[in-house]
């Protein structure tokens, strides 16, 4: 799952966003950009689903489009 969403998160940000994976315990699974909370299985209480994985990809496009104008 976290390779997955990482190669979306990347294809979503472009070359210049930068993607690492840390292992957790418990089945962590959080997303931030520029330190900014873009989804977390602690307050979601589970794991991302499809239409979850296409929104957290588009709010990673728009705040990195944001940035990079």
């Amino acid at each position: 799952m976290a390779f997955w969403m990482g190669s979306e998160i990347f294809a979503a940000g472009g070359s210049q966003t930068a993607i690492t994976l840390k292992p957790g315990q418990s089945g962590v699974f959080k997303v931030t950009l520029n330190g900014e909370l873009v989804w977390d299985k602690a307050e979601q209480g589970r794991y991302p689903t499809l239409p979850d994985a296409k929104e957290i990809k588009a709010k990673v496009a728009t705040m990195t489009a944001v940035v990079t104008v």
